[in-house]
């Protein structure tokens, strides 16, 4: 495969995968799902590897989905396909099921998408700059990437609700205190933070974590496949083949309000 939108690195066991589209805000399109995904499979055969950090950029750890994209293909009549979504939640999956810890480091917006491949991570560093927002609704559309499967599991439904219905940004300080991430740091100390806790996670008995990771996965997400085949690939399918999905794209990228007519 040839990486155009990530980079790697690995040393002293630590491979740090940085999502690298700055042009977009790491944009999770089909492209960048399936490196993503290829580097994530290479890091759990690898035996070099004993530790994985997912970062994305200084602005943003990823904006989600690329809005412009996705209005281009409605002016055009492009009906869109289920492949993202699909991708996305085999992307979530991979993390939970992945033998070796991932450690997600956040700084600035992560969004859609992108702030529950964040949530996926088994340990959440980020700056104090860092707000995740489940922003499908503000485009008619419903929450991928195993959003509210894994927000119910750590805040409850009712919140996990109000969050992905309001689609407000929760800062740092509220998601440390809703146990969604590990700590948070000032921006400048976010690489610093992170890779201590990757060095320390590294050194550490680490055929007893992959089993630790078992043991919570088959307690906690032993249904997380279904979810995100029976649930989140047919709800999101059905949203984007209404008329307030295609008014919600257009109204975003023509920075108006949508008018949104429950169709």
């Amino acid at each position: 495969m040839e990486y155009k939108k990530t980079a790697f690195h690995c040393e002293a066991g630590v491979a740090t995968i940085t999502m690298d589209c700055p042009e977009n805000l790491n944009a999770i399109d089909v492209d960048m799902a399936k490196e993503l995904l290829e580097r994530l499979y290479q890091c759990d055969r690898s035996s070099e590897v004993k530790v994985v950090v997912l970062k994305g950029g200084v602005r943003a750890f990823s904006a989600g989905g690329d809005i412009r994209y996705l209005y281009d293909n409605i002016q055009r009549g492009v009906v869109e396909s289920s492949e993202l979504v699909v991708l996305v939640g085999k992307l979530a999956l991979v993390m939970k099921q992945l033998n070796k810890l991932v450690i997600c480091a956040v700084s600035g917006s992560a969004a859609g998408a992108g702030a529950n491949l964040a949530l996926s991570g088994d340990f959440v560093v980020c700056s104090e700059n860092a707000r995740f927002i489940q922003a499908f609704v503000g485009i008619a559309l419903v929450p991928d990437t195993g959003g509210p499967y894994l927000l119910s599991r750590s805040i409850g439904a009712q919140r996990a609700l109000e969050m992905c219905i309001t689609g407000r940004p929760v800062p740092a300080e509220e998601a440390l205190r809703l146990g969604l991430v590990h700590e948070i740091c000032p921006r400048e100390e976010l690489e610093e933070r992170t890779m201590a806790l990757a060095r320390k996670l590294a050194a550490g008995p680490l055929f007893a974590y992959t089993n630790i990771k078992k043991q919570v996965y088959g307690a906690a997400f032993h249904d997380y496949d279904r979810y995100l085949h029976q649930v989140e690939e047919t709800t999101m399918n059905s949203c984007a083949d209404t008329h307030d999905y295609r008014e919600g794209v257009r109204a975003f990228v023509e920075k108006r309000s949508p008018q949104f007519n429950g169709t």
